[in-house]
C-alpha cells in the first residue's frame, strides 16, 4: 500500500464542545444578573458546538436562498426558498428565545441572558439577522399601543412558523426592516417612498427599497414620507383576507458574507400599511429598533471574535512546526494572546452593554444615558475591529485557514457587515458626538461608569485624562469623530476590564491599547505579560 498520502500533523475537528464556555461571558452573564439562565446557556452552547448544528450553519451558507418572483402560471408569489437547515436554525433560535422573547419575561437579566445565548448561538450569522430585528422591533411598536396589543405576543412567542399566512392566524412571527433606499442610504431623511392615508385609518405605500432583509418575514417597519413628513409604519407581509401585501421582490442582493440572509431590493406598490408613533417623527420612532440592532452588532461581533479565536488556538495546540505545538511558538503565542484580549475586551463591553439595556428598559434613567453613548461608542470600534481579528486568526491556520472547511472564512466574509449595519463607521462616531451635544448627561455617566477603576492602572487613569483633553477642545470635531470615539472605546473596555478581568487580560490590555506599547499588528505585545495565562482563557475541551 503506497504512504504518500499519510496524512499527519493535521488538527482534529473542534465539535462535541460548550461554545458558551467562556470565562469572560460567564463571568459577565453573573455579574449583569442573568445567573439563573446559566443552564439554558450552556444547553444552546453545547448543542451549537454539535456536529450536526455546525452542519445546519454550513448548509445555509453554502446553499443560499433562492427568489421566485412568479409561479408555474405567471402569478406573481414573490417567495423565498431556503434550504431546510434554515429553518432548523430559525427554530432553534427562536426555541430558546433569541428573538423577542426577553420582552415577554419579567426577571431582572432577562435580555441579559438572551445576549449571552446570541454570543453562544454561533453557527451561522445569516439567520441573526431576522432574529435581531425581530427582537429590536417591539419597543419601537409599542409607540403604536394597538398595534403592539395584537402583534407582541405573536412576535414574543417561542414559536417559529415559516410561511406567508396572515400574521394574526400564526403562532409566531418574525419582523424586519425597511429603511435604506438607493437614493438615501445612511441619509434616510432622503427617503422618497411616499405613504397616503386611508379613509379606513391605514396608509398606502409607494416606493423603493434598496435593502430589505429578511423578506419572508411577517411584520416590516418602513419608512415612509407623508405630508407630516418621515412617518415609521408597520407593513404586514400578508393582509387579513390572505392577499398578499403588494410587496414586489425584485431582486436578492449577491453579498460577500451573510448569505443565508435574504437581502432582497423591494418595491411597495400601494401596499397596507399602518401608522406607528407621530407621523413627521419616524426617524424618533424606528430609532429604537435601530439602537436594539446595534446592540446585536456588537453582540454578532463578540461572538464571531471568540470563535475565530478558540479556532486558531485549537489549530495552535494540535498543530506543530520546527519541533513545538504552535501554541508553545513564541511568536504565535503572542499572536493568539493578542486575539484573546481584543476577543474578551469585546466581549466585556457588550455584556455590559447588555446589563445597561436590561436595567434601562426597567426604568434605570441613569442605565439608559450610560447606554446612549457607550452603545454608539462600542458600535463603532468593536465592529471595526472584528475584520482584523478574523484576519488574523485567519492567518494562524495559515493555509488552512483560508479553506473553507475550515470555518475561518465564513467569519472573515461576515464581519464587515456588522461595520456597516445600522451605521458605518463614520455614522456610528457622527453619532456618539451627536448624544454627547444632545445629551451632555450620557457624557457625565459614561465616564461615572469609567471612573469606577480609578487609580487601579496609572495607564488607564492617563487615557482617561487624555481623552478628556481631546474632548475639552471643540475644534473640528467632525474631522476628529473617529479619534475621539476610539479613545472612548478604548477607556471603556480598559475599565471594565481592569474592574472585572484577570490580572493577566487587563495589564496586556492596559499595556497595548492605552499606554500603546504596541505594534500596528495584532501579535505585537510587549515582553514582560503572562501570554500563557491569557491563551489559557482560549482552551476549549
Amino acid at each position: 500500500m503506497s504512504t504518500t498520502h499519510e496524512v499527519t500533523n493535521q488538527v482534529p475537528p473542534l465539535v462535541g464542545h460548550d461554545t458558551a464556555h467562556d470565562p469572560a461571558l460567564l463571568a459577565a452573564v453573573e455579574r449583569e444578573g442573568a445567573g439563573w439562565a446559566l443552564d439554558e446557556i450552556h444547553a444552546l452552547g453545547r448543542l451549537a458546538g454539535t456536529e450536526e448544528a455546525q452542519e445546519w450553519g454550513r448548509l445555509a451558507e453554502r446553499v443560499p436562498p433562492v427568489l421566485r418572483t412568479h409561479d408555474r402560471y405567471g402569478h406573481r408569489i414573490d417567495a423565498v426558498d431556503y434550504v431546510p437547515a434554515y429553518h432548523q436554525l430559525m427554530t432553534t433560535a427562536v426555541e430558546h428565545g433569541l428573538h423577542g422573547a426577553p420582552w415577554a419575561d419579567d426577571r431582572p437579566g432577562a435580555h441579559v441572558a438572551r445576549a449571552a445565548k446570541f454570543l453562544a448561538w454561533n453557527v451561522d450569522a445569516g439567520h441573526g439577522c431576522p432574529i435581531s430585528m425581530t427582537y429590536a422591533v417591539v419597543p419601537a411598536l409599542r409607540a403604536a399601543p394597538d398595534l403592539a396589543a395584537t402583534y407582541e405576543p405573536l412576535l414574543t412567542s417561542r414559536t417559529y412558523e415559516p410561511g406567508l399566512r396572515p400574521p394574526t392566524g400564526k403562532a409566531g412571527l418574525i419582523a424586519g426592516m425597511s429603511m435604506t433606499e438607493k437614493q438615501g442610504g445612511s441619509d434616510v431623511r432622503a427617503n422618497t417612498t411616499r405613504a397616503v392615508p386611508q379613509p379606513d385609518g391605514s396608509w398606502r405605500l409607494t416606493g423603493h427599497k434598496w435593502f430589505t432583509s429578511a423578506p419572508m418575514s411577517d411584520l416590516f417597519l418602513a419608512l415612509a414620507q407623508t405630508e407630516g413628513g418621515l412617518s415609521c409604519f408597520l407593513v404586514p407581509r400578508v393582509l387579513p383576507d390572505g392577499a398578499l401585501n403588494p410587496m414586489r421582490l425584485m431582486r436578492l442582493k449577491d453579498k460577500l458574507g451573510n448569505r443565508s440572509n435574504a437581502s432582497s431590493e423591494i418595491e411597495y406598490d400601494d401596499a397596507a400599511a399602518w401608522l406607528v408613533g407621530e407621523e413627521g417623527r419616524g426617524v424618533r420612532t424606528i430609532v429604537e429598533m435601530v439602537n436594539m440592532t446595534r446592540l446585536d452588532c456588537t453582540l454578532g461581533t463578540a461572538s464571531g471574535m471568540r470563535l475565530a479565536t478558540v479556532l486558531a488556538t485549537h489549530h495552535a495546540r494540535h498543530r506543530s512546526a520546527f519541533g513545538k505545538h504552535l501554541v508553545d511558538q513564541p511568536a504565535m503565542k503572542n499572536v493568539l494572546a493578542d486575539l484573546v484580549v481584543e476577543s474578551e475586551a469585546a466581549t466585556t463591553v457588550a455584556m455590559r452593554l447588555a446589563g445597561a439595556t436590561d436595567r434601562a428598559v426597567r426604568g434605570d434613567l441613569e442605565e439608559a444615558s450610560f447606554r446612549r453613548l457607550a452603545l454608539a461608542v462600542s458600535k463603532y470600534w468593536v465592529c471595526k475591529r472584528g475584520p482584523v481579528h478574523a484576519g488574523e486568526a485567519m492567518e494562524c491556520l495559515g493555509g488552512n485557514g483560508y479553506v473553507e472547511e475550515s470555518g475561518l472564512p465564513r467569519i472573515y466574509r461576515e464581519l464587515p457587515l456588522l461595520s456597516i449595519w445600522e451605521g458605518s463607521g463614520n455614522v456610528a462616531a457622527l453619532d456618539a458626538l451627536r448624544a454627547m451635544g444632545r445629551e451632555p448627561e450620557s457624557v457625565e455617566r459614561f465616564f461615572t461608569e469609567v471612573e469606577l477603576a480609578a487609580g487601579a492602572d496609572h495607564r488607564l487613569d492617563d487615557a482617561i485624562a487624555l481623552v478628556k483633553k481631546e474632548l475639552s477642545d471643540g475644534a473640528e470635531l467632525e474631522l476628529r469623530a473617529r479619534r475621539i470615539v476610539e479613545q472612548l472605546a478604548l477607556v471603556l473596555q480598559g475599565s471594565l476590564l481592569v474592574q472585572h478581568a484577570p490580572h493577566a487580560v487587563a495589564d496586556a490590555f492596559c499595556a497595548s491599547r492605552l499606554a500603546r506599547d504596541w505594534g500596528g499588528a495584532l501579535g505585537t505585545l510587549p515582553p514582560g505579560l503572562d501570554l500563557d495565562a491569557i491563551v489559557e482563557r482560549a482552551h476549549v475541551d
